[in-house]
């Protein structure tokens, strides 16, 4: 079996899903964001325009709460993206793979379905 360098032995198979897979949640990540700032523009350019007493509207939401939403929507949108960023790069130094904590393996099925994943669930459970 060929082996990618570090990252607790991955393949180069594995090397490869793990990219593609990273790639792919990157790009979703960029076109949430894209459409979340869209969204912030239209939410502050809409407040701008009027003069609403933003705090006792009878419609509901205020426009306050909307860009508290949003503002924290990008917030987790951007984190999520650094993320994948930091995933990418410790696939390509060879630590990808690899608990932070322990030194151990990460599970192909955690990575599966955490591909930022940088602890084994064994230390993602327990105490810092």
């Amino acid at each position: 079996m060929e082996r990618s360098p570090g990252g607790a032995g991955l393949s180069a198979a594995r090397a490869r899903a793990a990219a593609e897979a990273i790639d792919r949640a990157r790009a979703e990540t960029v076109r949430l964001i894209d459409s979340l700032s869209r969204l912030w523009d239209n939410v502050v350019a809409a407040s701008a325009l009027t003069g609403n007493d933003d705090e006792h509207d009878p419609e509901g939401a205020t426009v306050a709460f909307e860009r508290a939403q949003l503002r924290d929507a990008l917030k987790q949108a951007r984190a999520d993206l650094a993320d994948l960023d930091r995933a990418f790069e410790r696939l390509r130094t060879g630590a990808y793979g690899t608990c932070e904590r322990c030194g151990g393996p990460i599970g192909a099925e955690r990575l599966d379905a955490r591909p930022t994943a940088r602890t084994c669930i064994d230390c993602a459970g327990g105490p810092g």
